[in-house]
């Protein structure tokens, strides 16, 4: 099953999709609001949805066309949503694959640190037994507020050197009232970095990802396929700029979601009862690899047929509200 969230005249609704077709879940402005009866009732987010019954059928391809579809999932106090992601996780195509394999053949010693944490995670990602593996490269993002919905622009800072696309699944989690963290699914995600800051020394990696982001537009319910393929495509004036394909799911990476998950939420900071989390799992697929440079105007497209509807979201115009120097005051 897949889920929507829409706004239409001043109303909010969820949506199951069905082929061409959104049908409203009635008596539900939020996933999270079925979310949270799900954990109450003792059932799955999809049963949720299912004994809800049949709404209104809507016309999914109109809701796109007008804007009306929001982010598959939010939280009404942006502040109470956590967006954060891991790096280094993805083993990318076989091309790639086996170029970072001969990379990491050498003596430890050797190796960049990027490199390090790669090998780390292809020795130590997938454990075995119930001892967790080795922990992933980790960033965080920020809150709510940095989401965009589909077909909004991204946000470009005055400050930035770049926006780049980042193609990848992110996994979407509520903490019940115990602090026990739930999946509720998973959703196609740009996790949009500035790659020329981040290449300039990789200890501003952090810099690099305080930027907006975007999901969806569809929240996919149960397990994440084991592998997921996709494009990731640019799109300039009307026309085709950039296109490769991009792989994620277990199968094309070096860590397991459990695994993924558990060094994220053995933090007992984010185990906080009633926050969202939004958690992007990697990539192995960017344009800034093959020289592109995306313009205020270029349309990002993320399209995985596991998804369905692609995600697109256009590189906004630089706003002229640089931060001064000094513009901190003394009370």
């Amino acid at each position: 099953m897949r889920l929507i969230q829409y706004q239409r005249n001043g109303r909010r609704g969820v949506a199951r999709i069905e082929q061409d077709s959104a049908v409203v879940v009635p008596l539900a402005d939020r996933v999270l609001d079925l979310a949270s009866a799900a954990i109450a009732d003792g059932r799955s987010l999809a049963d949720e949805a299912r004994a809800r019954g049949d709404g209104e059928r809507l016309d999914y391809a109109a809701l796109l066309a007008e804007g009306a579809v929001l982010a598959p999932v939010d939280h009404p106090d942006p502040a109470h949503c956590l967006v954060a992601g891991t790096g280094l996780t993805h083993l990318g195509s076989a091309d790639t694959r086996d170029k970072m394999h001969q990379k990491v053949a050498g003596a430890i010693e050797d190796l960049t640190d990027s490199m390090k944490m790669f090998r780390m995670g292809l020795e130590g990602g997938k454990p075995k037994g119930d001892k967790p593996g080795v922990q992933p490269e980790w960033f965080y993002k920020g809150d709510g507020s940095i989401v965009a919905k589909p077909g909004a622009a991204l946000d470009f800072p005055s400050f930035a050197l770049d926006g780049g696309e980042e193609p990848e699944v992110a996994g979407i989690y509520l903490n019940d009232m115990q602090g026990k963290p739930w999946r509720l699914g998973f959703a196609l995600g740009n996790e949009y970095s500035d790659h020329v800051t981040e290449r300039q020394n990789y200890l501003y990696l952090a810099h690099s990802k305080l930027r907006a982001c975007s999901i969806g537009p569809e929240l996919l319910l149960g397990d994440l396929p084991d592998s997921v393929e996709g494009e990731s495509r640019i799109w300039r004036d009307g026309k085709l700029l950039w296109q490769k394909p991009f792989l994620s799911g277990e199968r094309n990476m070096s860590h397991t979601i459990a695994n993924l998950e558990y060094h994220h939420f053995k933090y007992r900071q984010f185990r906080r009862p009633g926050d969202l989390h939004i958690h992007f799992f990697g990539t192995a697929t960017l344009s800034v690899g093959d020289g592109i440079v995306p313009q205020p105007g270029d349309v990002f497209e993320i399209e995985a047929p596991a998804f369905g509807a692609p995600l697109r979201n256009a590189l906004g115009s630089k706003p002229n509200d640089d931060f001064p120097l000094g513009g901190v005051g003394a009370l």
